[in-house]
């Protein structure tokens, strides 16, 4: 696998490929990843570097007038998103997460997984702009193809998975016409099974001659043929502005939801309203999953309510995470004309934990040196426990002794397991259980990217987010927390702590943020007034350009994209491949 920086080729350079794909994360290594050892020529072009650098996370910059606002939100916004990811900045950012670097946004990804259901992909009379132009039926078989590409257990994600979860669990009697069970699970490297799967070190590891990426290489303009119809080419640029070209047959436009909007109405060049934009659709329909924290377990209703935990699944002599949290009754959500929504549960880390009591000491940033020096000192065990635990991760550990010690985890402690998983092998000391609630979006047309007048450091215009946030995603919210709070007790489960304003009702006063799942700006339709793609992923109006990632998605869903990016993804590659074997055909001929 050939890796460069585009500034190693001078000014000017031209580049000609079968096919070229702009961004370098999930779907658009996905995609290249099909082409391996085939007669195509591939061309990858990631803005950013293999590792994140400051200069280039600065092009993310964006304007927002639109959600998250209130003091409350965007508080609690700097503290979910500041504690997950290193290169957060809220002032670059104040919609949105994205990372320019190989992998892309995926780099601070949890691995946590699922599929869209049904009510996801049917037209609700009660949602506006809901529905697909495609079937659930129709992406089924890329589903299991996605779950291999994130080395995924059973792809099964609702009630269905009890049956293959140990018969011996007593499950509570939750009234299943309000809440019934939704399954995440978790995507592991190939490499290290205590490791989030990294798309940059699959791909790295996929050594095939026919694929080349440049880094540093910033899409600025796509260009079309002389009939305004069919893609011709892109230009490139270096972050010293140094510009070159490259020509290709077929593009995959895969550089997430704002890049992918703000890259095509800036190319006006040909089409003054920007590629694909003949009916004003690039942009509009700008989505995420409003979410939130609403409450808590207490410390000493931790184990009971461990219901909505982990689970280990045994398939093909491995054992895979789960985790478990409740939904509507699809029934249920079409009564209330509710949105659909999901609720799930984090540990929270105790104030006396010896890990960031340490990490206070190092960085001469205690409050109270004694304190936190006892907290080291009486958190022992639990230090001894991250030895042991970063011990196995060294690259000099045997993978198969790691796989097995990993597997003998998950089926004592599952809910260990993912907490050292997630916290990337560092123990910590919990104080109770937070429950958080994560839902869908009316697909609104008013909610929107457009260009700024202001220019990034290359000269390109910024964009412009507006995201809106509805009443009825509001009203969701707290509805489902409140089911749950109705619900528990009833099963013999333990009544959760919840917030003010879901018990009282004040749907307004709830802190929803952005959870880094940006969806829509280039919505897949039927028909090119309502959308941007057709439903081969395909521009309107521009032959031989396509878009892969969840900026295509017509719904949100409430579930993790990336299960779903995947599984779309490898459908434009399947189409891709035919579309280029019969142009390779007929120039044979």
């Amino acid at each position: 696998m050939k890796i460069e920086k585009l500034d190693a080729y001078p000014p000017g350079s031209q580049f000609a490929v079968d096919l070229v794909i702009i961004g370098g994360g999930p779907a658009g290594l996905t995609i290249a990843r099909e082409f391996s050892n085939s007669s195509i020529t591939v061309l990858v072009l990631e803005s950013g570097l293999e590792v994140e650098q400051a200069a280039y996370m600065e092009l993310n910059n964006l304007e927002s007038n639109g959600e998250p606002q209130s003091p409350a939100a965007l508080e609690f916004r700097a503290a979910f998103h500041g504690n997950n990811i290193a290169s957060f900045d809220q002032d670059t950012q104040p919609f949105g997460i994205r990372c320019r670097v190989l992998g892309g946004s995926a780099i601070y990804w949890g691995g946590k997984s699922a599929l869209f259901d049904q009510t996801d992909f049917s037209a609700r009379d009660w949602v506006p702009n809901s529905g697909w132009p495609i079937s659930r039926d129709q992406l089924e078989p890329y589903f299991d193809r996605a779950a291999e590409v994130l080395n995924l257990g059973p792809n099964l994600y609702d009630e269905k998975l009890w049956a293959l979860i140990n018969k011996r669990i007593e499950r509570p009697p939750i009234d299943n016409t309000k809440l019934q069970s939704f399954f995440w699970q978790f995507a592991r490297s190939s490499f290290d099974h205590t490791r989030v799967m990294s798309f940059a070190d699959e791909f790295r590891a996929a050594d095939s001659k026919n694929i080349r990426t440049l880094t540093g290489a910033t899409a600025v303009r796509l260009d079309t043929d002389v009939t305004g119809k069919k893609f011709a080419g892109v230009e490139v640029s270096t972050m010293g502005r140094a510009r070159s070209y490259v020509v290709a047959k077929a593009c995959v436009l895969a550089a997430g939801s704002i890049e992918n909007a703000r890259l095509l109405l800036n190319s006006n060049h040909q089409h003054p309203c920007g590629l694909g934009n003949q009916h004003d659709v690039v942009g509009r329909y700008l989505m995420d999953h409003p979410g939130t924290r609403i409450g808590y377990f207490k410390k000493e209703d931790v184990w009971v309510a461990k219901f909505l935990g982990f689970y280990p699944v045994a398939h093909k002599g491995a054992l895979f995470l789960y985790m478990h949290g409740l939904v509507f009754a699809p029934a249920y959500q079409a009564k209330e004309k509710l949105l659909n929504s999901a609720i799930y549960v984090l540990p929270e880390i105790a104030p006396d934990d010896p890990v960031e009591a340490i990490k206070r000491l190092l960085r001469f940033k205690s409050s109270s040196i004694s304190s936190d020096l006892w907290s080291s000192l009486g958190g022992a065990t639990l230090l001894v426990k991250g030895v042991g635990l970063m011990t196995i991760r060294n690259r000099f550990f045997p993978r198969m002794l790691q796989r097995l010690i990993v597997d003998l985890l998950t089926m004592i402690g599952p809910g260990f397991v993912v907490r050292e998983f997630q916290s990337k092998g560092v123990p910590h000391k919990l104080k109770s259980l937070g429950i958080h609630v994560i839902t869908e979006q009316e697909p609104d047309p008013e909610s929107r990217v457009v260009l700024s007048d202001q220019t990034d450091a290359l000269g390109m215009r910024k964009a412009r987010a507006t995201w809106k946030i509805s009443e009825v995603e509001r009203r969701s919210v707290v509805r489902i927390g409140q089911l749950m709070r109705e619900e528990l007790p009833k099963a013999g489960l333990p009544e959760p702590i919840l917030d003010d304003w879901i018990v009282n009702d004040r749907p307004a006063d709830g802190a929803l943020v952005d959870m880094a799942h940006i969806i829509g700006t280039t919505r897949m339709s039927d028909d090119p007034r309502t959308g941007v793609v057709d439903t081969q992923c395909e521009v309107y109006g521009v032959e031989g350009l396509y878009i892969a990632g969840s900026s295509v998605f017509p719904t949100s869903g409430h579930a993790n994209p990336t299960l779903m990016i995947l599984s779309i993804a490898l459908r434009v590659a399947d189409h891709l491949k035919r579309i280029l074997a019969q142009q390779a055909g007929k120039a044979a001929a």
